[in-house]
């Protein structure tokens, strides 16, 4: 049973990730008074890449064509890494905290590599902004999540979401402004408004988009499953930490079950916030990110300032 287990928590991610890419589209185009394509598009448009064929510049080297083969086994080693439907298995590897910011920093850093190999202005310019937002939103990520760990009293996500957080109203605030300054940091870390813009190759807007312009085929398959594994892991992380209700705590298939319609349920409301999000409000211009990301910074400090109150 527990292998079971551990497989569907391997498979969850790369499988239901490009459906959320769906719902938000779709959402989007409801509230912009289109039909729209239809959530399951993604995985055409996945399918349709990895058939198609590839054109590498000859002036890249290995990391552009390693790195999108990297950064997608980053996103499936987190997947396996995180709490999705269940907080009874015992991850002690790669189930840290740090550890998974890490393993996310790593991403992007390959990330930003492949931008730079060909030389491409484009992927220049993508690069150093993208490594710009990942330094400042990295402490608010850090601290957020640690916000979770402090009042539970170890970093494993897995024990962190078996404890529930918000079941205790003592930490009731904390988690609330955390959860702010996390739900900030997962729209810069996947590209969501108002920090890029994922619709549009508008040089002045684009950063995402830069990085993996010169790709095509396979990679560039790779490379857009790989973004929407990520926003899948930082809904999860979202959803499982900060609101854990409905989380399996025990080995038992109804428990799983509800674990894992619950958690459609939870990501489902997070991909309609990000769309009702993307159809509200105009991207901000680059020199007003930093005070946005600042600003999830100061609430993630302020929410382990009142935990240390509490527990004092």
């Amino acid at each position: 049973m527990m292998i079971f287990i551990w497989i569907l928590q391997l498979i969850c991610v790369p499988a239901l990730s490009p459906l959320c890419m769906g719902i938000i589209k779709k959402i989007k185009a409801k509230l912009q008074n289109r039909v729209g394509a239809s959530i399951f598009q993604p995985y055409k448009d996945i399918w349709k890449l990895l058939h198609k064929d590839e054109v590498i510049s000859t002036d890249a080297s290995w990391v552009f064509r390693f790195a999108p083969f990297i950064i997608f086994a980053t996103t499936i080693v987190i997947g396996a890494s995180i709490p999705l439907f269940a907080s009874f298995l015992k991850n002690t590897l790669t189930g840290d905290l740090l550890v998974v910011v890490y393993t996310l920093a790593l991403g992007t850093f390959f990330l930003a590599l492949a931008g730079m190999d060909t030389g491409s202005a484009f992927g220049g310019f993508g690069s150093s902004r993208e490594m710009t937002i990942s330094a400042l939103a990295e402490g608010g990520l850090i601290l957020a999540l640690f916000t979770t760990a402090l009042s539970i009293g170890t970093t494993n996500l897995f024990v962190i979401s078996n404890a529930g957080m918000l079941l205790s109203t003592q930490f009731f605030l904390s988690t609330i402004l955390a959860f702010i300054g996390f739900f900030i940091v997962l729209l810069a870390e996947t590209g969501r408004f108002p920090f890029d813009n994922p619709a549009t190759h508008l040089e002045l807007t684009m950063i995402h988009e830069a990085m993996i312009l010169e790709y095509s085929g396979k990679r560039l398959a790779l490379m857009e499953w790989a973004a929407a594994n990520k926003f899948f892991i930082f809904a999860a992380l979202g959803a499982n930490l900060f609101f854990p209700y409905g989380i399996a705590h025990s080995v038992d298939t109804q428990a799983i079950v509800i674990g894992i319609i619950i958690l459609l349920i939870k990501i489902f409301i997070l991909c309609a916030i990000v769309g009702i999000i993307e159809s509200t409000m105009a991207k901000f211009r680059f020199f007003r990110l930093p005070d946005l990301l600042i600003t999830s910074l100061i609430l993630s400090a302020l929410a382990i300032g009142l935990i240390q109150m509490q527990i004092l």
